[in-house]
């Protein structure tokens, strides 16, 4: 049973949008960070954006910044992201992460501070 699911992955235009959403289980007892990353193909996979589950407080890649946004929503155990203005280079296979154990502190950015992944969902983008 998944922990983490993403849908709203898709086929779009070069300037188009799309939403993503991820689901956590009502398993996941303690949601400190969720995050979203994205790997295309040949390449490792990159940090996107993240938000903290408590705060609110967000952190945005440069790739993406001013683009994208992050945001969540704590009733329905969900984290959305809205990418805008997609552009060819966004394809790639898009995760939803987070963080479930407590630590005294967390690289956002880095995929080695999250413990939970989704199997990803696709985002194509064409010229």
């Amino acid at each position: 049973q998944a922990q983490l699911v993403e849908s709203g992955g898709g086929l779009v235009q070069a300037g188009g949008s799309l939403r993503l959403s991820c689901v956590a289980s009502e398993r996941i007892a303690n949601k400190y960070l969720m995050g979203w990353f994205r790997q295309a193909a040949g390449k490792e996979r990159e940090f996107v954006a993240a938000i903290s589950w408590v705060g609110g407080s967000t952190s945005v890649g440069a790739s993406v910044r001013g683009r994208f946004t992050i945001s969540r929503d704590i009733a329905k155990n969900t984290v959305a992201l809205q990418m805008n203005s997609l552009k060819p280079e966004d394809t790639a296979t898009y995760y939803c992460a987070a963080v479930t154990r407590f630590g005294d502190t967390y690289m956002w950015s880095a995929t080695n501070s999250y413990d939970t992944w989704g199997q990803g969902t696709q985002v194509t983008v064409s010229s």
